[in-house]
């Protein structure tokens, strides 16, 4: 059919055509005569009843030239035309069927965090059981690096746990008696007894799925803007080819020639632009954005992105590399790189992220690190080890002041670091009681973060800083970023709150997050976008994923889905206007069945076209 466009005529026979077009007619579009019926009977028009109506009138006026064609004649036939509308139609319903597959595997990602079984206590005694079988008030042993399986207080043990996966925490919490824990965490270096205070659909993680469920139901496919036209073009299209067929017999026209233009203006009518519309803008949008590493899942998520007047951010691991560095050390007494020496010595056996932070930074200055002795962790409070004969200890304020040391010396450089929302560790001897010194640890901002955010504000969006990290720690992220709203220390269940308060004012919103405790706001947001080096539950729950974790990729994948999508708006215009400007005129006899046919086919070359000037987009612009 394209072909005979540049004038080469690959005409396969007749029969061949037959053969070929039917399977593609009564068993590949059967969904469309089943879905066109029902349609029908509720007495409303959709896109489903377009096709049928569409691909039959091309097959059954097909067929009824090549069985009245004369003996060595090749009558003008539309099979191919029936049959690549209803391909193509078909490729869009997959892309639809795939976005929704992909939503629901959100919701069994989230699912998976749930340990299958407990260790439960009772008379001193621990059974593995399945956790549906734990009560509230029932005791849970935990042993380190395991995965805690029930929202709980601690009742016996210190350690920490790594929540980054529900609270947004870029940092293990210290655990010790009366301090709550979530199931789904993980657990640190020590064992914890744990009683139950929630099971079942009650844990904090039964209610972040439950919020992505909710989130994602609310959501309306874009395709019903098609199905809204098609209910009244349908029946408009009807009317005019009875109206057509109806008039010609009236004036004295043959039968031939009334069904020849009435089936004509069913021809024309055939939605293969409308069909090529939406999937080929798709095609080429999402081809483009890949090459710029943007996933973006569904038409849905283009259209969202074009109203969006406000981007909301989550920290940890979106615009910070999610990971503490050493960023000051303030020394008392010895030099600085005594001080870093000596930290490093001490955390030279622990896995904990400070540990790698400190022995990174020796490394970096090229330090000697003596070896240490005697290393052993101090549960909820530091780590101790013997360097040089000194007995050092290494931890927190609660650690220093079981010492009984003195902080006043640094009392100051501890309240500014504070502030500045940064972890602080104190060196001590505890041997001469003597305090060396602390180091202070934060979470370095992404190399382009700030370009990111000024790109988006000189493009007139609100961005919002949305973190479950303390409010210093947020507030000094932000101004380094430039961001002046900041909503800090909020669990799963607030950070979707805070999006539809938001919503609720009138906002276009944008969630930009990476774990899972920001899949529940990028569910509840007008466009969720995920960062590639974050969870599976935070990019399934998107419409879009940054796939390389750059900051930088929000401003393209807002730009690129705004042109997307008005590819799409232009192609179903085109698409309608053949529509209006050749109905008319194969009503009137003007156009033949076989003009009709090369109109259509012209117009999903448009459609095409169009479509393809997607490539010309490169980031950044």
């Amino acid at each position: 059919m394209l072909l005979a466009l540049a004038g080469v005529d690959l005409v396969v026979p007749g029969w061949l055509q037959l053969v070929l077009a039917t399977p593609v007619q009564f068993w590949l579009g059967a969904r469309f005569y089943r879905a066109g019926w029902k349609a029908a009977k509720a007495l409303s028009g959709n896109m489903d009843l377009l096709v049928a109506l569409g691909t039959s009138a091309a097959y059954a006026l097909s067929l009824w030239l090549l069985l009245t064609a004369h003996p060595g004649h090749m009558p003008h036939l539309y099979f191919e035309a029936s049959s690549v509308v209803i391909t193509l139609v078909l490729l869009g319903k997959y892309l639809e069927g795939r976005a929704k597959r992909q939503a629901t595997s959100a919701i069994r990602a989230l699912s998976a965090l749930r340990p299958a079984t407990a260790r439960r206590l009772r008379k001193g005694e621990e059974v593995e059981v399945p956790v549906a079988a734990i009560r509230v008030g029932d005791l849970v042993v935990v042993r380190p690096g395991e995965r805690i399986p029930v929202d709980g207080q601690v009742a016996e043990g210190d350690s920490h746990a790594d929540e980054s996966l529900l609270t947004g925490e870029s940092l293990p919490v210290p655990k010790h008696p009366g301090a709550k824990v979530a199931g789904g965490a993980i657990n640190g270096e020590g064992r914890l007894l744990v009683r139950t205070t929630a099971v079942g659909t009650e844990t904090v993680l039964s209610r972040i799925i439950r919020l992505v469920e909710d989130a994602q139901a609310a959501k309306a496919p874009i395709q019903k803007l098609v199905d809204k036209v098609s209910a009244v073009f349908v029946p408009v299209v009807l009317a005019i080819a009875l109206l057509t067929l109806a008039v010609w017999l009236l004036v004295g026209a043959g039968m031939e020639q009334a069904i020849v233009n009435a089936v004509s203006v069913l021809v024309i009518a055939c939605p293969c632009a409308l069909g090529l519309a939406t999937p080929t803008a798709i095609m080429a949008g999402t081809g483009v954005a890949a090459r710029a590493g943007i996933l973006v899942k569904d038409a849905e998520s283009l259209e969202r992105a074009t109203g969006v007047d406000t981007v909301v951010f989550d920290k940890t691991g979106t615009l910070t590399e999610g990971r503490p560095t050493l960023v000051a050390a303030e020394p008392v007494g010895i030099p600085a790189d005594e001080l870093l020496r000596l930290s490093a010595a001490v955390q030279s056996g622990s896995e904990h992220p400070l540990a790698r932070a400190v022995l990174a930074a020796a490394a970096d200055k090229g330090l000697h690190i003596p070896k240490a002795a005697g290393l052993r962790a101090l549960p909820g409070r530091g780590v101790a080890a013997t360097v040089e004969g000194r007995d050092l200890r290494l931890g927190s304020g609660r650690l220093v002041a079981e010492l009984g040391l003195d902080l006043t010396p640094l009392a100051a450089a501890a309240e500014r670091l504070a502030s500045e929302g940064r972890t602080v560790s104190y060196l001590a001897d505890a041997g001469t009681g003597t305090l060396l010194g602390l180091l202070a640890f934060g979470d370095p901002v992404k190399v382009g973060a700030v370009e990111a955010v000024r790109r988006l504000a000189a493009r007139g969006l609100r961005t919002v800083l949305l973190t479950g990290d303390n409010v210093g720690s947020a507030h000094a992220a932000a101004r380094t970023l430039g961001i002046t709203e900041v909503v800090a220390e909020v669990l799963p269940e607030d950070k979707a709150a805070a999006v539809a308060a938001l919503k609720a004012k009138g906002a276009k919103v944008a969630m930009v997050g990476d774990g899972v405790n920001d899949a529940p706001a990028l569910a509840a947001a007008d466009l969720g976008l995920a960062m590639g080096s974050g969870t599976d539950v935070a990019m399934q729950a998107a419409g879009i994923t940054l796939m390389r974790g750059d900051p930088a990729l929000v401003g393209d994948a807002l730009d690129l889905a705004r042109r997307t999508y008005a590819k799409i708006r232009q192609n179903l215009f085109w698409a309608f206007a053949y529509n209006v400007l050749g109905i008319p005129l194969a009503a009137l006899g003007l156009l033949s069945p076989m003009v009709a046919g090369a109109a259509m086919a012209f117009s999903s070359v448009s459609v095409v076209s169009n479509a393809l000037l997607l490539y010309r987009w490169t980031p950044g612009r």
